[in-house]
């Protein structure tokens, strides 16, 4: 069974792929919280994966929370994890250890895959280039049919990881910092003049942190701040603070819908045109 988070996509799609080619159940942890479901029992042969995006260098609360309160009757099966990071994802896979060695469980192969950058709440951090963006995916597609045999294989003590080059300044200290102070929904707002009423933020919100149209965020403390919301939303009508103003959006698959990042401007002036 694979067990995987993923607000823009990106995990999901590279856990579908390793869960497709390899033929075990893929379980979406957001889902399971959802039922209440924290206890699994493996089938015969079958492995366990975890699947998740960093997030400030760190896994994301809630794949460490979900952890905390699973029980997985193992027997000692193979158990690999894997996370997606823009560009480096310091010592995360550290973290999730500790995290599994409460439940009584270590990943022993462990791998880091690139993917387009999502998180644009700094003011050093931007998408990609539509080019980068091509190139990360089609590398991460290579990077994956390695990444799938050597899971088949159940090979145990494997580690590709890119943790950058201090990563315990980023995972411990930045990171910390990150996840401690800066998860949080406060700052999330809508442009109401140019919200469509379309829900769809609600809909891709992992955590049902969203109600309403136009969105009302509720503080519950659920946010990952994932950026699903700001990124789907199909207007640009979402932001985070005043810094996302200026930024693009980035999920898994928006080439593929034929949206590109320089429509985002005409498409925000034609729905302010409808409202007036």
């Amino acid at each position: 069974m694979i067990f995987y988070f993923s607000g823009t996509g990106n995990t999901r799609w590279v856990a579908e792929q390793i869960a497709q080619a390899i033929g075990e159940e893929l379980l979406y942890i957001p889902d399971l919280i959802r039922e209440g479901r924290y206890e699994f029992t493996l089938k015969e042969g079958e492995r366990i994966g975890f699947c998740f995006p960093t997030h400030g260098w760190q896994p994301p609360r809630i794949v460490r929370e979900f952890v905390r309160r699973t029980r997985i009757e193992s027997n000692n099966a193979f158990c690999w994890a894997l996370t997606t990071c823009g560009d480096s994802m310091g010592e995360t896979m550290k973290i999730l250890n500790k995290e599994l060695s409460t439940i009584g469980i270590q990943a022993e192969t462990l791998f880091s895959v690139i993917m387009p950058e999502s998180y644009v709440c700094l003011p050093f951090m931007y998408t990609d280039t539509e080019e980068r963006e091509k190139e990360k995916i089609e590398n991460a597609q290579r990077q994956l049919r390695h990444i799938i045999s050597i899971v088949k294989d159940r090979k145990r003590g494997v580690e590709e990881l890119e943790q950058g080059a201090t990563p315990r300044l980023y995972s411990y200290v930045i990171g910390g910092y990150f996840n401690k102070q800066m998860i949080s929904d406060r700052k999330f707002t809508v442009d109401e003049d140019v919200c469509i009423l379309c829900g769809k933020c609600a809909k891709v919100c992992p955590v049902d942190n969203i109600k309403g149209t136009p969105p009302v965020w509720l503080h519950n403390g659920k946010c990952t701040c994932c950026l699903a919301c700001y990124h789907y939303c199909p207007v640009h009508a979402i932001n985070y603070g005043s810094i996302t103003k200026k930024r693009d959006q980035y999920y898994f698959g928006r080439q593929e819908t034929g949206v590109r990042r320089q429509e985002t401007g005409v498409r925000r002036q034609e729905s302010v045109d409808r409202s007036q």
